[in-house]
């Protein structure tokens, strides 16, 4: 097991009154966007604990996890300590210790615990006066003393904690539970005025929802972003995506579109972010050439960012209708990437020429009665080159199971006829 701790320590602020508590940076927003990287997050006071053995491979291994969580913590402008080691408790120490300590396996854990300050332990008063009585200032000093006085003199928590810190006992976590619904807010440190200066603030919402969707393996279609004002006043900002989005790029940069277009009508105090509903994230494949796979994806989301530049009903596209008349044959409606046309089932195997059946009461035999499963589907066509065609078709089945394209002939002398037999 391999472990990530993310500490944030507290800011200092001029007036001392106004100084953030230890744990103000660590919220439910956080560990949804630590999602990302792993299911497994404990949300302890004033850190975050990642499980992140089995991620690695994912990621490129430990030192691409690190830039990648290091390159999140800039983009959020959130100053934090990260520290990795082989227990959860040894993680959390380092981190609260100071930033940048990676243990990968448990004989560096050990050797790194010993430099660490006891006040990272955050022990309680009592105890930690009484540590400070015998003179023992880092975590080597008491890992020196004999352990069996140590219960004694420091209580048995004590040594439980210091046996757990060094892989010696167990340490389970308590996973945190991502909601069912992602609905996440953000009090902005000043009110704003400008629309477009809400992005910098909304990184960390649309952050923590990519790595709730990550941990959910979910999409979005759609969002709403409630910028409120106070007093009960809330302007919606709704944001809408022609394709199942889940990239916390694509998302921003439509959201910064719709902010560009926006003109507050009084000072924003708060943001909220609210994903409605989520759809399963399609599973995708790596090929060596996706020119395709990537224009298509890249105009999905050309037409998202100038639907919130230009508003919905300015963006639109023109489709093939099914009518013959050419001034009916295409109609306007609202962009979306070209969907595949819908493709009706149709048998691997065609008999040439179709086989004529037996006809009992109206209903077609072959070997017995055929059981009709659906139809009809009318096809009609050849009348300009002579060979006029004017079929009914239908999928029957006959006794043995075998599923089969049939047709009728409505014009005289009619009858039934096999085309085809489905695999």
């Amino acid at each position: 097991m391999l472990w990530l701790a993310l500490h944030c320590p507290p800011q200092a602020a001029p007036d001392a009154a106004a100084a953030p508590p230890p744990e103000a940076s660590i919220t439910p927003a956080l560990a949804c966007w630590a999602g990302r990287y792993t299911p497994r997050v404990n949300l302890a006071p004033d850190a975050l604990r990642l499980d992140i053995g089995a991620s690695l491979r994912l990621f490129g291994g430990l030192p691409a996890l690190l830039q990648q969580v290091r390159d999140d913590l800039a983009a959020m402008a959130l100053p934090a300590h990260v520290a990795v080691a082989a227990t959860p408790l040894a993680a959390l120490w380092l981190a609260r210790a100071g930033d940048g300590t990676v243990c990968p396996d448990l004989a560096a854990t050990r050797a790194a615990l010993a430099g660490v300050p006891l006040a990272a332990l955050r022990l309680a008063p009592p105890l930690a006066r009484r540590i400070e009585g015998f003179g023992l200032r880092r975590l080597g000093d008491v890992l020196a003393l004999p352990r069996a006085s140590l219960g004694a003199r420091l209580g048995k928590p004590f040594v439980i904690d210091l046996a757990r810190a060094l892989g010696e006992l167990p340490d389970p976590q308590t996973c945190f539970a991502f909601p069912e619904r992602f609905e996440q807010a953000l009090e902005l440190p000043a009110p704003v005025e400008a629309a477009p200066v809400l992005l910098f603030a909304a990184r960390r919402l649309v952050a923590a929802l990519a790595g709730w969707l990550a941990a959910r393996n979910g999409a979005v279609r759609a969002l709403d972003c409630l910028i409120e004002h106070g007093h009960g006043h809330v302007t919606a900002l709704p944001l809408a995506f022609s394709a199942p989005v889940h990239d916390a790029a694509r998302i921003e940069r439509v959201l910064k579109e719709s902010l560009d277009a926006l003109h507050l009508p009084a000072p924003a105090l708060a943001l909220r972010l609210c994903a409605p509903e989520t759809v399963a994230r399609e599973a995708g494949s790596l090929v060596l050439f996706d020119g395709a796979g990537q224009r298509q994806e890249a105009l999905a989301e050309l037409m998202d960012r100038l639907a919130a530049r230009l508003g919905a009903p300015a963006v639109q596209g023109l489709a093939c209708h099914a009518d013959h008349r050419p001034e009916h044959a295409s109609r306007a409606h609202p962009a979306a990437p070209a969907a595949a046309p819908p493709t009706l089932p149709r048998p691997l195997w065609l008999l040439d020429p179709p086989e004529a059946l037996r006809e009992s009461r109206g209903r077609p035999q072959r070997a017995g009665p055929l059981r009709l499963a659906a139809g009809p589907e009318r096809i009609e066509s050849g009348w300009w080159d002579g060979a006029d065609a004017r079929r009914d078709y239908f999928i029957a089945i006959d006794g043995a199971g075998r599923w089969l394209w049939i047709f009728r002939d409505p014009r005289p002398p009619g009858g039934w006829f096999l085309h085809g037999v489905f695999a």
